[in-house]
């Protein structure tokens, strides 16, 4: 059975819009979303659907049941905003300080917009469909909470497959996805160089630990580029620095951050070893002692292959080959729907959604003040939910 969701997807556009708008005057940042999390109730409300709410977290689960045996399909939307000071003059602008500045709160819509574009063809399909409406993902790794809670669980069996759709600025509605690594991991690499504090003027009498460290911050690119596949890549860039309250004392501890960036799982284990042992050796020669804090934050997202070549046909087919792109390389900005397709074999995809008039390659991007989402893509944004859990459920 084929449905055309793309025309009921355009007849609750208006109403999609609306919640949009709604999500965006009022963002919410981290786990606890109450706002968001009332109003996605209030949109799903009279739906045929099993919801579970989260214990530690503001998340929703819902799960439709279809009137035929068949797989497991969950689609994910995620609900955090991030504390930026909004500056797009929009009408329906947050002021509260922080904003939208990623595009969840399309994300959400698009969620409410396929579940109920999916429920009211509850009798016709094929399988289970569960709905993931996850705080939490700049940073507080909420999918990896939802997962811990038992969300799997919920709707009797392991998905079969998992599909997530994020905004992003591009040519307006075009939609981006490839096999295997989509995003990098995120890492990031604390060090702090122990020393001996002292006088400015006596550095003899002293053990400087400001000199291994910043020896360690210019070798360190060295490293990379000496010890690492130019086809694995890594960016690693040092973003803290800090050491010494006043001009005249050697301090006697210095400490520099780096956000680090990875393609893969090989290169993600591999970076810290060498650098750890980089650390101590510029240490060692200085005198001091080099102490290292390794945290993974998120994984690489990995797009199973069958299930990406899967999405781009099923959109290509849907929207049109001038409207799909198969991506040649991943981008190093990173996600936790990782952690779900670390599970569940699945894929990523980007919707670009620059508003006409403004030039995509000039456009303010992902977490800028000045951001514009144009939510006249959010109907085919669920039409495109709603037809990938539908045909990988007539697959079986």
């Amino acid at each position: 059975m084929t449905i055309d969701f793309t025309a009921e997807a355009a007849a609750i556009g208006a109403e999609l819009t609306a919640l949009r708008r709604d999500l965006h005057r009022n963002p919410e940042l981290g786990l606890d979303l109450p706002f968001t999390q009332q109003r996605i109730l209030d949109a799903l409300e009279g739906l045929p659907l099993e919801i579970t709410l989260g214990r530690e977290l503001s998340s929703v689960v819902a799960v439709l049941r279809g009137g035929r045996p068949g797989p497991t399909i969950l689609l994910r939307g995620d609900m955090d905003a991030l504390p930026v000071v909004e500056a797009t003059g929009l009408d329906f602008a947050s002021t509260n300080g922080n904003m939208h500045a990623c595009g969840h709160d399309l994300h959400v819509s698009g969620l409410v917009g396929a579940a109920t574009l999916l429920a009211a063809h509850q009798d016709e399909l094929a399988g289970t469909v569960v709905f993931m409406f996850q705080p939490g993902e700049e940073g507080q790794g909420g999918a990896k909470i939802m997962i811990d809670e038992g969300m799997f669980d919920l709707a009797g069996q392991m998905p079969d497959a998992a599909y997530a759709i994020h905004v992003a600025p591009g040519v307006p509605g075009t939609f981006v996805t490839r096999p295997g690594s989509i995003m990098a991991g995120a890492n990031t690499f604390h060090l702090t160089m122990h020393g001996k504090g002292g006088h400015s003027s006596r550095p003899q009498d002293a053990v400087d630990p400001v000199r291994p460290l910043l020896e360690f911050g210019q070798a360190v690119y060295s490293m990379i580029t000496g010890s690492f596949s130019v086809f694995d890549p890594i960016v690693a860039e040092v973003t803290l620095l800090d050491a010494g309250s006043a001009v005249n004392i050697i301090p006697s501890t210095a400490t520099l951050g780096m956000s680090v960036r990875t393609l893969s799982p090989e290169t993600t284990q591999r970076f810290p070893e060498l650098a750890t042992r980089l650390a101590d050796s510029i240490a060692a020669a200085h005198r001091c002692t080099a102490e290292v804090v390794w945290n993974e934050q998120y994984p690489v997202t990995v797009n199973d292959a069958a299930e990406a070549a899967f999405t781009l046909e099923t959109l290509t087919e849907t929207f049109g080959a001038d409207r799909v792109v198969n991506a040649p390389d991943p981008v190093m900005g990173s996600e936790d729907f990782s952690y779900v397709l670390e599970e569940v074999p699945g894929a990523f995809v980007f919707l670009f959604v620059t508003p006409e008039g403004v030039d995509p390659d000039t456009a303010a991007v992902n977490h800028s003040p000045e951001v514009l989402f144009d939510d006249r893509h959010l109907a085919d944004q669920a039409a495109a939910l709603a037809t990938l859990a539908w045909k990988r459920s007539q697959r079986g």
